[in-house]
């Protein structure tokens, strides 16, 4: 018997479409009375149900909330925006970043309604503009391996995007060990040393994996938590520094106050530099879709938990950063501060020894929980990848244990963090320089997606999901791309003036760096093994008919 992909199309959608009643019931009932609609949306993209779907819309928002890491990104972020352009620049800086990240999460929105896989930006790439030819069946449509032209841009995509992921929880996890390490100079007057900092990642990176290795309901039940811990956390903080606070600013220096540490002498641009506090702060919105395959109704609740989440961090971080903003004693001591993270001087400043304490801890806690959220993404798109042999050691990235947790990945994740969190002993700057690529390759994951969207609208969703943006939808997707595109080349830009070797901003040879990597893996592995994304249904028949041979 030869292969199915061999034979006519009419044998391919036969013999698909059996292993489609056999693979969702035992009984061989029809797919449209047994599957859930979820499930019959992934094998009609080409895929088999791998993954228990336990994930309630409130699970699925609490990825992407607890991705984001508002209060976390908030506090690890608050003194960029606040030496460039001060309380003038983070309060307009907020509100408008905020508002063009929300078009960006409606963009996204959309295309993963449609095409609700734990691929992501990845898989959106490559359905919405392959460069394959594409085999069609009667209810289906397949990908199938050929000799054309695959397409690079996709897998650079997924490339890059992990990387991302990786490079954002191990400066997640390195927060975390900042903020103990705050901990011990406020509680003990002990200051650490960056090698005592680089054991403490090392240890939250490895709990980071082991919370991830037991599986989708641990996640989800810890995002559904992070929720809660957040909205009380943010309450808590807010009611603490307003309260405790001996001098209330006024609103007019929240408002309107300008502040100046950069050396820029351009008002403007400085203030432009504070942007990069808040984007950096909201970005992760699209984690959601990394857990689309495990969550219920996927094509509906994916996307609104990628747009309901930038939605709930705009909120929540307004208030968070009002209350900080009026509470600020002096920032000049914030800015010459000798503790590990400059809020810390901050909390001490508005509310204490005792009560500075408690606001690190609710900080440190939700920051860990941030953490483990990105190797979460990172190894559901290692599966993705490797489920479509887009990288190498398929079988093992795509092996699942018993609590149904694609550990490889995570454990990938888990030790490029530990390797990464040795080189803050060496270079804080070289550091730094490696985690801020991140925020510039998630924003450059963005953009590839919706600049296909902006240049092929017609042809690109030819199936749109329950969540569609209708005749607004190329207006979004082009303010989107302008203010991507805007942020990217801010990011890279210097931060501070005279630029030296301390504060060059070498975020552009590490994003530089980023993309060598996925060229690389590109010319070395991908353009030979990489055909597209590849139906596991199919191959399943494959399997079949070798075993008949």
């Amino acid at each position: 018997m030869q292969a199915a992909t061999m034979k006519g199309q009419a044998d391919v959608t036969a013999d698909v479409e059996s292993v489609r009643k056999d693979a969702l019931s035992p009984s061989g009932q029809d797919v449209d009375a047994t599957a859930d609609a979820s499930d019959k949306r992934l094998h009609e993209l080409g895929y088999k149900s791998e993954f228990r779907r336990d994930m309630s819309l409130f699970g699925v928002l609490g990825i992407s909330f607890c991705a984001i890491g508002i209060l976390t990104g908030m506090s690890s972020a608050f003194q960029t925006g606040l030496f460039s352009g001060g309380p003038l620049g983070l309060f307009w800086g907020w509100n408008i970043c905020s508002l063009f990240m929300f078009l960006i999460a409606l963009s996204l929105a959309e295309i993963c309604s449609a095409y609700p896989t734990m691929g992501g930006l990845y898989f959106w790439v490559c359905k919405m503009k392959p460069d394959l030819p594409v085999l069609g069946c009667e209810r289906t449509t397949y990908y199938v391996i050929s000799g054309t032209r695959p397409n690079i841009a996709s897998v650079c995509t997924g490339w890059i995007y992990s990387i991302a992921m990786v490079f954002t929880g191990t400066s997640g996890n390195l927060s975390v060990a900042l903020y103990l390490a705050s901990l011990a100079e406020v509680g003990r007057g002990r200051t650490l040393t960056r090698v005592e900092i680089a054991a403490i990642a090392w240890g939250v990176n490895i709990a980071s994996g082991i919370i991830n290795t037991i599986g989708t309901r641990a996640i989800g039940g810890m995002s559904s938590f992070s929720v809660w811990w957040t909205l009380g956390g943010t309450f808590v903080l807010v009611i603490t520094l307003l309260v405790k606070a001996p001098v209330k600013n006024s609103a007019d220096f929240v408002f309107t106050d300008y502040q100046n540490f950069t050396g820029w002498s351009n008002k403007g641009f400085v203030v432009l530099l504070g942007f990069l506090q808040a984007v950096y702060t909201l970005e992760g919105c699209e984690t959601a879709a990394q857990v689309a395959e495990e969550a219920r109704n996927a094509s509906l609740l994916a996307p609104l938990g990628v747009v309901f989440s930038i939605v709930g961090s705009w909120l929540i971080g307004l208030a968070y950063m009002l209350a900080l903003l009026f509470s600020v004693q002096s920032i000049a001591s914030v800015q010459a501060t000798s503790f590990a993270l400059p809020i810390t001087q901050l909390f001490y400043d508005a509310v204490g020894r005792r009560l500075t304490l408690m606001c690190l801890a609710v900080v440190a806690i939700a920051q860990f929980m941030a953490a483990v959220t990105a190797f979460t993404a990172s190894s559901r798109l290692m599966y993705a990848l490797a489920r479509d042999r887009a990288l190498p050691a398929r079988s093992k990235f795509m092996s699942l244990n018993r609590w149904q947790s694609p550990y490889w990945g995570v454990w990938i994740s888990v030790f490029i963090g530990c390797v990464i969190s040795c080189a803050y002993i060496g270079s804080a700057v070289a550091f730094n320089a490696i985690l801020s690529s991140a925020a510039i390759a998630v924003m450059l994951s963005y953009l590839q997606p919706i600049l296909i969207r902006l240049f092929w609208p017609s042809t690109t969703l030819p199936q749109p999901g329950p969540f569609h943006l209708g005749r607004y939808s190329w207006s979004i997707n082009f303010a989107s791309a302008l203010f991507t595109v805007f942020i990217c080349v801010l990011f890279v830009l210097p931060t501070a003036y005279p630029v030296d070797a301390l504060n060059m901003n070498y975020a552009v040879v590490a994003i530089g760096g980023v993309i060598l990597i996925a060229s690389l893996c590109w010319i070395l592995w991908g353009r030979k093994c990489f055909r597209g994304p590849v139906s596991t249904l199919v191959e399943e028949i494959e399997e079949g008919d070798k075993k008949v041979e």
